[in-house]
């Protein structure tokens, strides 16, 4: 048995003792064994052990926050300026094409420069490289690239794997157990570029308050949380939507967000690149970016609906 072994176990123990023994690990016991994780020290089945207790157990905000602050060390691109931080890890298999990528498109060209961030690995729909791709984009490669892509355009993607491949590959577990581990929520709470926003979609209801409780604990300034379109920061026009917000001065607030259209319609649906160029028109798909627009503006202080219809109006349709 190697050091690391021997060292990880005691967390697997802390959390698998059963009924009125077991317990959620502190915030520095979090953080040491995500650390672990990450330099791959520990055995598989402990990895394996480890991250399904914690699944089972329920996402502890403490723990989560020595989870995330271990992997945000190892992920961090500090010299990349976004003003949003956007991550995009949903896996629904309800949302053909990534339509909030061009609500972040816009909103860069806007002057609020957005790192998106992320994996849509076990997504049955386009993925963003796809979309991006019929934009003639590309994810970017690095930091450098990054840095170069936000000052061109005012935004970047950066896969995960890009960012740290030992993280990827905690993601890519999902395959063997057929679910999701706390790890997902860890990959929307990394913010790399250490914006100033966020805006996070979230599949499930009860995992809002685990993303607002790491925020507060973690000191961000603002993020804002809703149930989204696959689990991804896109909002549905067609019904109203509570808008979950932390803002370090002033604390969480709910916002809900009205309605833009109504019964979203079941037509058959354009190109996303004919979408972006004006060449295609579709009023359901087009008061979803603007309203997931709106998502970034009101993230970052700058805005609602009205601010965002003008906005996606006077987007550049040339990238």
């Amino acid at each position: 048995m190697t050091d690391a072994i021997a060292r990880f176990a005691p967390y697997v123990a802390t959390l698998g003792r059963g009924p009125g023994r077991s317990r959620p690990l502190t915030r520095e016991e979090a953080q040491d064994a995500m650390s672990l994780l990450l330099d791959g020290a520990p055995d598989p089945m402990q990895v394996g052990a480890f991250l399904m207790l914690l699944r089972y157990r329920g996402e502890d905000p403490e723990e989560m926050t020595g989870l995330t602050l271990a992997a945000q060390e190892r992920t961090a691109q500090p010299g990349l300026n976004a003003a949003l931080d956007w991550p995009s890890y949903g896996a629904g298999r309800t949302r053909p094409s990534p339509w909030f990528l061009l609500a972040a498109l816009a909103l860069g060209q806007a002057g609020v420069p957005v790192l998106m961030h992320g994996s849509n690995e076990f997504a049955s729909g386009m993925t963003v490289p796809e979309a991006m791709g019929t934009l003639g984009l590309a994810p970017c490669l690095g930091a450098a690239d990054a840095a170069t892509s936000l000052a061109r355009r005012g935004f970047a993607y950066l896969p995960v794997e890009v960012l740290c491949p030992a993280f990827a590959a905690l993601l890519g577990l999902r395959r063997l157990f057929g679910l999701r581990s706390p790890i997902n929520t860890v990959a929307r709470l990394l913010n790399p570029a250490g914006a100033a926003a966020g805006v996070d979609g979230v599949f499930h209801p009860p995992y809002i308050e685990t993303h607002l409780a790491v925020a507060e604990r973690l000191a961000r300034p603002r993020l804002l949380v809703l149930k989204g379109g696959g689990g991804e920061a896109e909002r549905n026009p067609a019904k109203p939507t509570q808008l979950h917000l932390w803002d370090k001065a002033e604390g969480r607030s709910v916002v809900t967000a009205p309605a833009l259209i109504g019964a979203d319609a079941d037509d058959a649906l354009p190109d996303l690149a004919a979408i972006w160029r004006g060449e295609a028109r579709h009023a359901a798909i087009e008061a979803r970016i603007i309203g997931t627009i709106a998502l970034g503006l009101i993230a970052t202080g700058r805005g609602g609906d009205q601010e965002a219809q003008t906005l996606w109006e006077q987007r550049r349709r040339e990238l």
